[in-house]
């Protein structure tokens, strides 16, 4: 799992760690899968949101950013309203060939926790692919490098696509790349295997030529599902890992975040 840290406002509450290797860690050691976290943040920002990270119990490998991502969050249910408050620093192709390439070395699979479109080129990702197989948040395609209220819009590069073997979707970035009959669509562009998390009502796993919808169990009560995403793309990458079809990844997955919700509304 890599990506940046990020310093999050939910709600108008005190600022708390967030960004995809908390909560992805937070599945992988529920799982208890062998896994490593790559993370990025501003030195001053260390203690903050690295040491919850550290406390997950997942290995860490952390190096200092010039800057750290940061963002502030609302409700409705499952819609969230968003602003970008600052931008972390990229991913470089030099870094996948230097620590970043050390940290993975002998994994088979790496996630891309990506917060904006600015924070993994396609050179990068084409270094992390090399050896593995590469799991892309779609947040990398639909987040513009940009602060202020959040407005995606579906304007990435293609070769960001290039290597990737899984594609993790929310449901509006699906809608915001292919419409509203994006089941058919998302095909077009090319990556093998593509989930789209459904909130509430599950996911649709599109692999193999084939599309199965797969519910999730409920959630009693009113929670809180920052980073439910990233909780599911480490469920499900450790399903795939371990030799389950995706539809059953996906099932693993969805039961997995659900009692990662229900302890947190506890």
């Amino acid at each position: 799992m890599i990506g940046n840290l990020s310093r999050d406002v939910v709600e108008g509450a005190p600022p708390r760690v967030g960004g995809a290797p908390f909560y992805a860690a937070r599945a992988l050691h529920v799982i208890g899968l062998p896994a490593r976290v790559l993370a990025k943040c501003a030195a001053a920002d260390r203690a903050p949101l690295l040491t919850p990270l550290v406390a997950q119990g997942v290995p860490v490998a952390w190096q200092p950013a010039a800057r750290t991502a940061a963002f502030s969050f609302s409700y409705d249910g499952d819609r969230r309203t968003m602003t970008v408050d600052a931008l972390g620093d990229p991913w470089t192709p030099a870094e996948a060939r230097g620590w970043v390439a050390a940290a993975l070395a002998g994994t088979r699979w790496v996630h891309v926790g990506a917060l904006a479109r600015s924070d993994f080129p396609a050179e990068t990702l084409s270094e992390l692919a090399h050896g593995r197989r590469l799991s892309l948040d779609g947040q990398a395609l639909v987040r513009p490098p940009r602060t202020g209220p959040l407005v995606p819009d579906a304007d990435f590069d293609p070769a960001v696509l290039e290597h990737v073997a899984v594609l993790k979707l929310a449901e509006e970035e699906a809608r915001l790349l292919a419409g509203d009959d994006f089941a058919d669509e998302l095909r077009g562009l090319g990556v093998p295997e593509i989930v789209v998390t459904l909130g509430a009502r599950g996911s649709l796993v599109l692999a193999g030529g084939s599309a199965e919808r797969v519910p999730t169990p409920p959630v009693p009560g009113r929670v809180d599902p920052t980073g439910a995403g990233d909780a599911f793309a480490a469920a499900y990458l450790s399903g795939r890992n371990a030799g389950h079809a995706p539809a059953a990844a996906a099932r693993r997955a969805s039961a997995l975040v659900a009692a990662l919700l229900v302890g947190r509304a506890a």
